[in-house]
C-alpha cells in the first residue's frame, strides 16, 4: 500500500527530535571543524573530507558533489527511498506519534510500520532461541565444539550471541508461530522457515547448526550464518535475502568493529566468521569479514566510512583458493585502488594458515600477527610477488611472463611518481641482480609501458561539478550568490536585500536563482523573516527541496558557506550594495548595447528621430555603467 500523506505536525515533530549529526555519524566519520562537522562524502569518492553538516541549521552540503540537503534528503539518497519511508522509520525511531492527513489510513500505516520492527524482534527472539539451546543438552556438542576446538570464552561467545539450532524440522517453526504468535509469513520472511514444496506446511531453515547472528550497523540482528558440525551440505549456509538482509552490502562484524576501525584508522579484512571471532578474541577488534561473497565496492565504500587514512589490509586465506579470492576481491574494487581512494595492503599468513588458525598456532602467535600487518606489502607489491611464484627468471617462457603481468599492472596506475617507482622496481626484479641490465630493463619497461604515461586522473572528474553553473569569471552570477547566501545566513540584512532589490527594480537572471527567491517570498508572507531567531527558513527551504528536487539541487551550495564566502559575508554591510551594483550594472549594459543596435538599425532607415532618441540613452546608459563602477569598486574591499 502507498504510504498516506502524513501531517504536518509529524514532520516537524520529527526535526525537533532527530539530530543530523547523530544520524550522519552513523554512515561516516564526523570531526568537528570549527561550529560544522566535516567528513568523507558518503555520495562519491574522495581522498579529502569535502563534507559539511551544520548542527546549528540541520543541514548537510558536499562541496565536492554538490549533494545537499536535511536530514530526510540524507536518508532518502543514501537508501534511495522514499520521503515516506524515511519519515516512518525515524518517527518510529524517536517515538514519534503519527498523524495522517486521511485518519481512516493510520491504522494501516502503522501496520506497515511494524512490519519492519516485528521482524528485526523476530529475529532478535530467535536469537535468544538459539542461545538457550545451546546450553541444553542438546548443544553440548557444539558448546564443547566451542569452547575446545575453537579455543572461545564464555564472554565471546556472549558477546558474537553464539547458538545452536536443534535437530527437529519444526523446532523453531512452532516456538515461534504457534507459541508466540508471530504472523507465519513474517516468519518465513525473515528467512528463517520455508515451504514444504508439497504446500503441507513449514520446516525450519536451520537445522543442527552451530547459529552466528549477523547485525547491521546499528548491531541488530538481521539474519544469520551457520556451520554444520556434521556430514551436511553446504558446510557453511546463510540466511537468504530479506527485507532486512542484503549480503553483498553487509559486512560482519563491522557493529563491533567500527569504533576500533575509527581509533586504529585501518581495518583487517578476513574470510570467514571465525577468523572475525578469533581476532576479536585476540585484541585486533577491527578486523570484518565479508559474508562468502566478492568484496564489492559496496562493502569497501562502507568500511572506509570508518577510516581517514583508508587504510584497509585484505588477510584472506594464504592457500590457492584464498589466493583467488584476494585477485577477486582486487579486481572488484580496482576502480578505488588504482585512482589511489584506499590505501590497500595484502597479508598472507605462513603456511598456507587463515587468521584463526594462525592465532592459536602457537603463544607468540597474537605478537607475530602485529608485527605482520605492520609488515604487510601494499597490494600491487603483492601483485607483483604473485607473478613471481613458481617462476624462474632464468626460463625463457617464465621471464616472458612475468614481464607481460609486469606490463598490464604498471599499464594501470594513474600516480606518475607510483609508476616511476614501480617501473625501477620491475626493472630491478628483471635484472636479477645484474646492475648492467637495469638500464636495459627500464628502458623496456617504458616502451612497452607507454599508454601509462599518459597518467589518466579519472578521480579529479568528481571535484567541484556543482560549481561548474557558476561561472566564477561572472560578475552577475558571483554577485547574485552573495545575495541569495547574505540573505539565508544573514537575518539583519533580508528586509535591506528586499528593499534593494525592489527599488531598483532588479531581478535575478538566473532561473535556479529566480526561483529560490520566489520560494523564499513565499514563505515570507507567512514568516517573518526579520524576526527568525531560529533560522526557520532554512528549515522550510529544505523541505521545499522534497518537492523540488531538480531545481534546489542547483541552489543548494548556498546553504553552506566556503571560507571566502565567509569572509564576503562578515562584511555583508559593504557586500550588499557591492553586489546590487553589480547586478544593475549588467542590467544596465544590457539596455546599453539594446540602445546601440536600434540607434544603427534607425540610422539605416533614416529614422533620425527615433535614432537620436537611442543614441541620447546609449549615452546615459555608459555614464551610469561609470557610475556603478565607481559605487561597486568603492563598497568592494577586495
Amino acid at each position: 500500500m502507498e504510504i498516506p500523506r502524513l501531517h504536518p505536525d509529524t514532520i516537524e515533530a520529527i526535526k525537533e527530535r532527530v539530530d543530523i549529526v547523530d544520524v550522519i555519524s552513523e554512515y561516516v566519520v564526523l570531526k568537528k571543524k570549527g561550529k560544522d562537522y566535516s567528513g568523507l562524502c558518503p555520495f562519491h569518492d574522495e581522498k579529502s573530507p569535502s563534507f559539511s553538516v551544520s548542527p546549528t541549521k540541520q543541514v548537510y552540503y558536499c562541496f565536492g558533489c554538490g549533494q545537499g540537503g536535511n536530514t530526510f534528503k540524507f536518508l532518502m539518497e543514501l537508501g534511495k527511498r522514499s520521503f515516506g519511508d524515511v519519515v516512518l522509520e525515524l518517527a518510529n525511531r524517536y517515538q514519534v506519534p503519527i498523524k495522517t492527513l486521511e485518519p481512516e489510513q493510520k491504522k494501516e500505516l502503522q501496520r506497515q510500520l511494524s512490519q519492519r520492527e516485528q521482524l528485526y524482534e523476530i529475529l532478535a527472539v530467535t536469537t535468544a532461541f538459539y542461545q538457550h539451546v545451546l546450553y541444553q543438552p542438546q548443544g553440548e556438542k557444539t558448546l564443547k565444539y566451542l569452547k575446545e576446538k575453537r579455543g572461545l570464552k564464555p564472554e565471546i561467545i556472549q558477546q558474537f550471541q553464539l547458538g545452536y539450532s536443534p535437530e527437529g524440522w519444526e523446532t523453531l517453526y512452532r516456538y515461534l508461530v504457534e507459541q508466540k504468535h508471530y504472523p507465519l509469513a513474517l516468519v518465513e520472511q525473515a528467512g528463517l522457515i520455508k515451504a514444504r514444496k508439497t504446500n503441507n506446511g513449514y520446516y525450519d531453515q536451520f537445522r543442527d547448526r552451530l547459529m552466528i547472528p549477523i547485525q547491521d550497523i546499528q548491531g541488530r540482528v538481521i539474519g544469520f550464518g551457520s556451520r554444520t558440525l556434521g556430514t551436511d551440505e553446504p558446510k557453511y549456509l546463510n540466511s537468504p535475502e530479506t527485507p532486512l538482509f542484503d549480503k553483498g552490502k553487509t559486512l560482519f562484524g563491522l557493529d563491533k568493529a567500527k569504533n576500533s576501525i575509527q581509533k586504529q584508522d585501518q581495518a583487517i579484512v578476513v574470510e570467514g566468521y571465525f577468523d572475525v571471532i578469533t581476532l576479536h578474541a585476540a585484541g585486533f577488534t577491527h578486523a570484518i569479514a565479508a559474508l562468502g561473497t566478492a568484496f564489492s565496492k559496496e562493502q569497501l565504500k562502507l568500511l572506509l566510512r570508518y577510516t581517514d587514512s583508508k587504510q584497509v589490509i585484505f588477510n584472506f586465506d594464504a592457500d590457492k583458493a584464498g589466493t583467488k579470492a584476494t585477485q577477486r576481491a582486487i579486481g572488484e574494487i580496482e576502480p578505488l585502488i588504482y585512482s589511489g581512494q584506499v590505501n590497500l595492503r595484502v597479508l598472507n599468513l605462513p603456511e598456507g594458515k587463515d587468521a584463526d588458525e594462525f592465532l592459536k598456532s602457537s603463544s607468540e602467535s597474537i605478537q607475530q600477527y602485529q608485527a605482520l600487518i605492520n609488515n604487510s606489502p601494499l597490494w600491487f607489491d603483492w601483485q607483483i610477488q604473485q607473478l613471481l611464484v613458481n617462476k624462474n627468471l632464468k626460463q625463457a617462457d617464465h621471464f616472458e611472463q612475468v614481464g607481460k603481468g609486469m606490463i598490464q599492472l604498471l599499464n594501470q596506475l594513474e600516480d606518475s611518481n607510483q609508476l616511476a617507482y614501480y617501473i625501477q622496481y620491475c626493472a630491478e626484479i628483471l635484472s636479477q641482480g645484474d646492475t648492467r641490465l637495469l638500464p636495459i630493463q627500464v628502458n623496456n619497461l617504458l616502451t612497452q609501458a607507454k599508454g601509462s604515461s599518459d597518467v589518466i586522473t579519472r578521480g579529479q572528474k568528481n571535484k567541484a561539478r556543482i560549481f561548474s553553473q557558476f561561472n566564477p569569471d561572472s560578475l552577475l552570477v558571483k554577485s547574485e550568490v552573495l545575495l541569495l547566501q547574505i540573505y539565508l545566513h544573514c537575518l539583519e540584512y533580508r528586509q535591506e536585500i528586499i528593499q534593494q532589490l525592489e527599488e531598483k527594480n532588479l531581478m535575478f537572471s538566473q532561473s535556479h536563482h529566480r526561483f529560490l527567491w520566489h520560494k523564499i517570498l513565499e514563505i515570507q508572507d507567512s514568516l517573518d523573516l526579520g524576526r527568525d531567531p531560529e533560522n526557520r527558513l532554512f528549515s522550510l527551504l529544505q523541505d521545499i527541496y522534497l518537492e523540488y528536487p531538480e531545481q534546489m539541487k542547483q541552489v543548494q551550495c548556498l546553504f553552506f558557506l566556503s571560507e571566502n564566502a565567509n569572509e564576503d559575508i562578515f562584511r555583508a554591510s559593504m557586500s550588499i550594495p557591492s553586489a546590487i551594483a553589480a547586478i544593475e550594472k549588467i542590467s544596465v549594459e544590457q539596455y546599453s548595447q539594446y540602445c546601440l543596435v536600434k540607434w544603427e538599425e534607425f540610422l539605416k532607415i533614416n529614422d533620425f528621430e527615433r535614432s537620436q532618441y537611442y543614441y541620447q540613452e546609449f549615452l546615459k546608459s555608459k555614464q551610469e555603467i561609470e557610475t556603478l563602477n565607481q559605487q561597486r569598486i568603492g563598497q568592494n574591499p577586495g
